[in-house]
């Protein structure tokens, strides 16, 4: 069995090599030993910091997508293209593993035929937001579910069977939930998806509260194209909004984390439900310009010399021999 581990990247220096050690670490699905191959691939669009040298030091397979090519499932589709793996495992630049066991865990399901697709648990960083903390206990609890119900699931820690994603493919117009658009199609088609706590990453987010509202807005837009019927109105807005600081500031305080919390919580949750209201209620095909305000939006700068020494070659992962004329794009 071969995994091909797709890795889509844009200025991921900070956590990129700690995830790709954490890919050299992980041990093989129970009863496939030595018969078990993975490969990486890195799909980058456009980053300015060390982000390729990382990934070429680690002897990963690099792809390039264009920024005015980019999507999030077209950069999927392309690193799906340019892999080999039987199973195609989806983690984002800046998760990390935490523990070696991660990967045989998201798999077994599909190793034992329990289910085509799979995600895990995210858990928080050092640097993440209160309240990104608490989506993240709701979203991935400490227990699995396979098959689950719903469609339900997210490509920052996720895998999928090769012969599905040849079959339905992601969707390349979707401005987020590309991974939630797949799930409605493969589940309708009688195929299964399990959540599995046991594969955790840590999913290091360090987003400007503006970056947390065009991430909502973005997904909200998607969201209307996958739900329709999902309206928010002012009222919810309100509502929600009022629902999710109130429960947000109880946790601090029994967690003992009220102050210094307290205004980041008010702040986040209100650029939150401001983006998915305004994403809701946007009904229009995104032009280029609004393309790049929801997948690009911070401010490309020329990269600042690095501070780190350079990187010597580390050891490799397993991997299925290259094919004569098979060359990185």
């Amino acid at each position: 069995m071969r995994a091909s581990v797709i890795i889509r990247t844009l200025d991921e220096e900070q956590h990129l090599q700690a995830l790709l050690e954490g890919i050299e670490e992980q041990r093989p699905p129970e009863g496939l030993g030595d018969d078990f191959e993975v490969e990486v691939v890195v799909v980058d669009s456009g980053s300015l910091d060390r982000t390729l040298e990382i990934a070429a030091a680690y002897d990963c397979r690099l792809v390039h997508i264009a920024r005015e090519d980019f999507s999030f499932g077209r950069s999927l589709n392309l690193g799906c293209e340019h892999s080999e793996g039987d199973v195609l495992v989806f983690v984002s630049g800046h998760c990390v593993p935490c523990s070696s066991d991660w990967l045989a865990a998201l798999l077994a399901p599909i190793v034992r035929d329990q289910v085509e697709s799979t995600y895990g648990a995210q858990r928080p960083g050092p640097r993440t937001r209160f309240s990104e903390a608490q989506l993240f206990a709701r979203q991935y609890p400490e227990t699995s579910e396979i098959p689950q119900q719903g469609i339900f699931c997210n490509n920052a820690n996720a895998a999928l069977r090769r012969d599905v994603w040849e079959k339905f493919r992601f969707d390349e117009v979707c401005t987020g939930l590309e991974d939630m658009e797949l799930g409605k199609r493969i589940v309708a088609a009688g195929h299964r998806i399990a959540y599995v706590a046991e594969a955790a990453v840590f999913h290091h987010h360090d987003e400007t509260l503006r970056e947390v509202a065009w991430r909502f807005e973005r997904e909200a837009l998607a969201l209307q194209a996958i739900m329709p019927e999902v309206h928010i109105r002012p009222v919810d807005f309100a509502r929600y909004f009022a629902s999710a600081v109130g429960l947000d500031l109880w946790s601090a305080v029994q967690g003992g984390r009220l102050f210094g919390t307290a205004a980041d919580i008010v702040a986040f949750r209100w650029q939150q439900y401001l983006g998915a209201y305004r994403g809701n209620r946007r009904q229009r095909e995104l032009s280029r310009q609004t393309k790049d305000h929801y997948f690009y939006p911070r401010r490309i700068e020329a990269p600042q010399p690095a501070k780190a020494p350079r990187l010597t070659k580390a050891p490799r992962l397993t991997k299925a021999p290259r094919r004569p004329g098979d060359e990185s794009s």
